[in-house]
């Protein structure tokens, strides 16, 4: 690695906290709440237009906030994002400072990456965008965590290296992962962090890793930052229903437990509402998988789409998405299960109350003869 430093001449930490606000949000009164302050998502690169967004989220401005850091009070930009999935995206560009080494750009990533400081302004500004966009909200709701992400993105560095020189002059798995420690990571540390790069021309590059990214794009571009943004939205809501499933089934379990089979059981199934609260959410969650997968659509093989796909395996999607497919599944056929108990006892109560009635005509009859 070359002795020489690289210096970040113009460069910002773009940090995501990503949060499920709602069932669904409609963007387009969103929008129309939010005025002209509102604008849709639309990628610039070259062959964008071979990803699809049909429902392009909605980003707004909250204008300029103090973040305290540890050098001192830092003026960010913040800007709010809305999915039509019930996802709502803080975003803080943080300036780094002008001519900053590698070393004091890794420092400020360190903190960045667990900023009690930034959490703190998250939440406060979450909480606006709650309120603003309440008219445009289904079924609003509040989950206590989030999903966090760092783009360390630079647009100039002095000498304008090439992609191949960024990668030998700085140890880029440090960097994604904070480390300021002098020990050196391991080669299976530092290539396992780092294996995810990607470049189209000879002086861009992408560096992806699960928790931060490096993209050093000299023409501005934003758009793998989104592609990067739109993932960890995807992910949040994966874990939420996750955990959702995780609670319903479990609910399941100790409401059937608690409601054991009686004599009273045999002609009103205890299981009525648990089947139908059942039923809701199996609807919610083919409404919620519909709209996740539906929320990029790639056609062709071209770099975005890489960078995205590449993404979409660093950050683990498929796993939690088989996770939430599986538990989907179960919870299918558990309302299977319910539905048939309840299908049962309501047969049992009609047959008996046909043999009541039988029983009764006949009584009546008898009466009938006895009164002659």
């Amino acid at each position: 690695m070359s002795a020489e430093p690289l210096i970040f001449e113009k460069a910002h930490a773009l940090c995501y906290r990503i949060y499920d606000v709602a069932n669904e949000i409609d963007l387009e009164k969103a929008r129309r709440v939010l005025a002209q302050d509102a604008r849709r998502l639309k990628l610039s690169r070259e062959n964008s237009q071979y990803i699809q967004l049909p429902n392009p989220p909605v980003a707004y401005e909250l204008g300029r906030r103090v973040l305290a850091l540890r050098g001192g009070p830092v003026t960010v930009d913040a800007t709010a994002r809305l999915f039509d999935h019930g996802a709502a995206s803080i975003i803080l560009t943080v300036p780094v400072p002008e001519s900053a080494t590698l070393e004091q750009l890794t420092v400020l990533a360190d903190e960045l990456y667990d900023s009690q400081a930034l959490e703190a302004l998250t939440g406060e500004l979450i909480e606006g965008v709650r309120k603003t966009v309440a008219p445009a909200v289904h079924e609003r709701r509040i989950w206590e965590q989030n999903e966090s992400y760092t783009v360390l993105f630079a647009e100039r560095i002095r000498g304008n290296p090439s992609a191949e020189e960024v990668l030998a002059r700085a140890d880029l798995a440090r960097l994604l992962l904070g480390e300021v420690d002098s020990r050196p990571l391991s080669r299976a540390e530092s290539e396992a962090v780092i294996q995810h790069r990607f470049s189209y021309s000879a002086d861009d590059l992408v560096v992806i890793d699960w928790n931060s990214a490096f993209v050093y794009e000299p023409s501005g571009s934003r758009d793998i930052p989104d592609l990067l943004e739109i993932a960890n939205a995807q992910l949040l809501e994966f874990r939420f229903y996750d955990e959702m499933l995780d609670g319903h089934i479990s609910r399941i379990h100790d409401q059937v437990q608690a409601r054991r089979q009686g004599l009273g059981s045999l002609f009103r199934s205890p299981y009525r509402d648990l089947v139908r609260e059942t039923l809701s959410t199996l609807v919610d969650l083919n409404e919620f998988i519909e709209r996740v997968e539906n929320s990029l659509k790639i056609i062709g093989d071209f770099y975005l789409a890489k960078v995205y796909e590449a993404a979409v395996r660093r950050l683990r999607i498929p796993a939690w998405q088989a996770s939430v497919t599986r538990k989907h599944q179960l919870l299918a056929q558990t309302y299977g299960l319910l539905k048939g108990e309840v299908d049962t006892a309501r047969s049992l109560t009609l047959e008996a109350t046909i043999v009541a009635l039988i029983v009764l005509e006949i009584a009546m009859a008898f009466l009938s003869v006895f009164e002659h």
